[in-house]
């Protein structure tokens, strides 16, 4: 039996799963999308418990500024900078740069 957290993280992984290549999100804008602005710190939540879906592309949600918070939950091959970097993105001292170019918003591009 689903409850709200599960149906919530449902949707937050949903609009992670269409987050383009080459581009990231923010949890808040994906707290926004889903119509809970407040809730950047559940979609984090989310995000940590993303680790048994292999089709979800968790390396693409970074904070606000474009900081890498969730590498520590990359310990696997390869780490959330290598795997942005493998997508054409360029990262310095765990951080996108020119984060505000590469940002996607869902709510701007539909």
């Amino acid at each position: 039996m689903k409850n709200d957290k599960t149906d919530f993280y449902e949707s937050v992984y949903n609009i992670v799963k269409q987050i383009p290549y080459g581009r990231v999100t923010s949890y808040g804008i994906i707290a926004k999308t889903l119509g809970a602005a407040k809730s950047a710190r559940l979609v984090g939540y989310a995000m940590n418990n993303v680790a048994k879906y292999k089709d979800i592309p968790a390396h693409r949600v970074v904070n606000r500024n474009g900081e890498l918070t969730g590498r520590h939950h990359f310990s696997g091959d390869l780490s959330m900078a290598e795997l942005l970097e493998n997508e054409g993105l360029k990262i310095k001292n765990d951080k996108v740069v020119n984060f505000t170019a590469v940002v996607w918003n869902p709510l701007q591009e539909f």
